[in-house]
């Protein structure tokens, strides 16, 4: 609980018991993009007393604080997952829902040769590519 206390008060948050819980159920989430009510299931789950409005408001205020990155894949759906730091796009099973991280250098490439021959410079990209899996 010391390390989330730090990384709480690195990004500026007062400690609280609710921020501790949500943020160590993302460290060791098994599956790193959650929703808020995943969330709020798990702490259910693990007994804890935490309202699905105090879910969603701390998972805000974490995207705020640079804790988390939110994602808003099609159908509205959008999940959390650490900022880890790491560049990576994503993959949606268009069956399952399921989220694949990917990080492709050529594709990399590519966009910042595509920005660079329309006159422009890259200055970050969010990539989805919705699939699913062959002969379903």
């Amino acid at each position: 609980m010391l390390n989330e206390n730090q990384e709480l008060r690195k990004a500026g948050l007062k400690v609280t018991l609710p921020r501790v819980k949500i943020l160590q159920l993302l460290e060791g989430a098994s599956d790193q993009h959650l929703s808020a009510e995943d969330v709020y299931k798990m702490l259910l789950d693990a007994g804890e007393d935490v309202g699905l409005a105090t879910v969603y408001r701390v998972l805000t205020q974490f995207e705020s604080a640079g804790l988390v990155i939110r994602h808003n894949f099609d159908g509205g759906h959008s999940v959390f997952e650490l900022d880890r730091g790491d560049h990576h796009d994503h993959m949606v099973c268009t069956d399952t829902g399921e989220v694949i991280e990917f990080h492709n250098e050529k594709i990399e490439e590519l966009q910042h040769q595509i920005a660079e021959e329309h006159g422009y410079e890259l200055t970050g990209h969010s990539l989805v590519l919705y699939v699913k899996k062959k002969g379903g």
